[in-house]
C-alpha cells in the first residue's frame, strides 16, 4: 500500500483502538459503580448482555447501510454514538441511564465494525489484505489490553473519569475521521457469485454459511471461556485477582503479537481455511487441557497460549469473507458482527448455567462446540475463482 492508504489504514485502526479501549476502561470501574448504585451481579450481567444484544440486532442493518450510504459516514456516526454512550455512562446516576448507555454503545459497535472492515477491504488488494486485517484484530486486542490499565489509573482520581476520557477520545476520533478519511472506491467483484440470493437468504449461500458458523462457534467458545475463567481460577485454584489479570493480559498480549507478526505469513503459507482449522485444533486442545492441569505455571502457560488460536481465527475468517464478498463488503461485515454478538450473548449464559452444575462443564461444552467447528473446516472449500490468488485449502 502507498502512503495515502497507509495513513487511511492508520486512522481506521486508531478508531477501532479507541472504541475498544473505551470498552476496556469499564472493567476495573464496574465493581465500584455496582457499590455506588447498589447494583447486583445479575443486573451487571444484563447490562453487559444489553450491549451485545443491541449490537446483534443492529449489525445486519448497519451492514446494509454501509453498502448503501458509504463507509465513512457509518464510521463517523458510530464514533459519535460511542462518545455519547461513554459520556452518558459517566453522568449516569441510575440503573436505567446506565442501561441506555450500554445499548447505545452496542449500536455504535455495530456501526463501526462492518464499516471499518469494508473500508479496509476497499483499500487493500488480495495480497495486502491479510496483513491489514491482522493489524485490525491486533488494534482491537490492544485496546482491550490497555483499557483496563488506563481505567484503573484514572479511577484513582474519579470513578467517572474513565468514561469522560473515552468520550473525549471518541469525539476526537470522529473529528479526525471527518477531516482525514475519504470514501473509498468500491471494488464490485463476484457479484454474480455472491448475489444469487437476496436479503437474509444470503446467509445460507454456501460460500458464506460455513464462514459465518465458524465465527459464531469461535465467538461462543471464546466468550464462554473468558467470562468463566476468572471464576474457574478462583473457585478451583484460589487464584488472586492479580494472578487472573496477569494470565488474561499475558494471553491477550501474545494473541496481539501473533496477529501482527505471524498472521500474514500463516495465511500465505496455508490459506485462511487451514489457518482457521489449525487454530481451532490448537485452542480446543488447550481449553480441554485446562481442566486437567493443576500447577500454577502449567495453568499460566495454557492460559497464555490459548488466546493465540482464538485471535487468529477471527482475522482469518474476516479475510476469507472480504475476498469473496465483492460488492457486499458491508453485508458480510454486518453478518460477521452479528454472529460474533450471538456468541457473545449466549456463550456466557450457557457457560454460567453449566458452571453452577460443575466447574469443568463450561470447558467441556466449549471443547465439543469448538470441535464441531473443526469438523466444519473439512467441508469448507475456497471458491474456485479465488484459488488462483490464494493458497488452496
Amino acid at each position: 500500500m502507498h502512503k495515502k492508504q497507509n495513513l487511511t489504514l492508520a486512522i481506521l485502526l486508531l478508531n477501532l483502538f479507541i472504541a475498544f479501549l473505551g470498552i476496556g476502561l469499564v472493567i476495573p470501574v464496574t465493581p465500584t459503580i455496582m457499590k455506588e448504585l447498589n447494583i447486583s451481579g445479575t443486573v451487571v450481567g444484563y447490562m453487559v448482555a444489553s450491549f451485545a444484544i443491541m449490537q446483534l440486532l443492529t449489525s445486519p442493518i448497519a451492514g446494509r447501510w454501509t453498502d448503501s450510504f458509504g463507509r465513512k459516514i457509518m464510521i463517523v456516526i458510530g464514533l459519535l454514538f460511542f462518545s455519547f454512550s461513554e459520556f452518558l455512562f459517566g453522568i449516569g446516576k441510575s440503573v436505567e441511564v446506565l442501561f441506555i448507555s450500554r445499548m447505545i454503545g452496542g449500536v455504535s459497535a455495530a456501526f463501526i465494525m462492518p464499516a471499518v472492515t469494508a473500508f479496509i477491504a476497499d483499500i487493500t488488494t488480495m495480497e495486502t489484505r491479510p496483513k491489514a486485517l491482522g493489524y485490525m484484530s491486533a488494534s482491537i486486542s490492544t485496546g482491550f489490553i490497555i483499557g483496563p490499565g488506563i481505567g484503573g489509573f484514572l479511577a484513582e482520581i474519579s470513578t467517572r473519569l474513565p468514561f469522560y476520557f473515552a468520550a473525549v477520545f471518541g469525539l476526537l476520533a470522529a473529528i479526525i475521521s471527518i477531516s482525514a478519511l475519504r470514501e473509498p472506491e468500491r471494488n464490485p467483484k463476484n457479484k454474480k457469485e455472491t448475489g444469487q440470493k437476496t436479503g437474509f437468504k444470503r446467509i445460507f449461500t454456501p460460500i458464506y454459511f460455513i464462514a459465518f458458523m465458524i465465527i459464531l462457534i469461535s465467538a461462543f467458545g471464546l466468550a464462554s471461556f473468558e467470562s468463566l475463567f476468572s471464576l474457574f481460577a478462583d473457585h478451583k485454584f484460589g487464584f488472586t485477582p492479580k494472578d487472573i489479570a496477569i494470565m488474561i493480559t499475558g494471553g491477550a498480549v501474545l494473541g496481539a503479537i501473533a496477529q501482527v507478526i505471524f498472521f500474514d505469513r500463516l495465511t500465505k503459507w496455508f490459506g485462511e481455511i487451514r489457518v482457521i482449522r489449525y487454530s481451532l485444533i490448537f485452542s480446543t486442545t488447550l481449553v480441554l487441557l485446562l481442566t486437567f492441569v493443576n500447577s500454577y505455571y502449567a495453568i499460566m502457560l495454557v492460559t497464555f497460549t490459548v488466546f493465540i488460536g482464538f485471535d487468529l481465527v477471527r482475522p482469518a475468517a474476516t479475510t476469507y469473507l472480504s475476498k469473496i464478498a465483492g460488492d457486499e463488503q458491508g453485508f458480510v461485515g454486518g453478518m460477521n458482527s452479528m454472529f460474533t454478538s450471538i456468541g457473545n450473548v449466549f456463550g456466557p449464559i450457557i457457560g454460567g448455567m453449566l458452571f453452577d452444575i460443575d466447574l469443568n462443564y463450561p470447558f467441556y461444552f466449549a471443547t465439543v462446540f469448538l470441535a464441531i467447528g473443526i469438523g466444519l473446516t473439512y467441508a469448507w472449500k475456497m471458491p474456485a475463482h479465488l484459488k488462483t490468488s490464494v493458497n488452496k485449502s
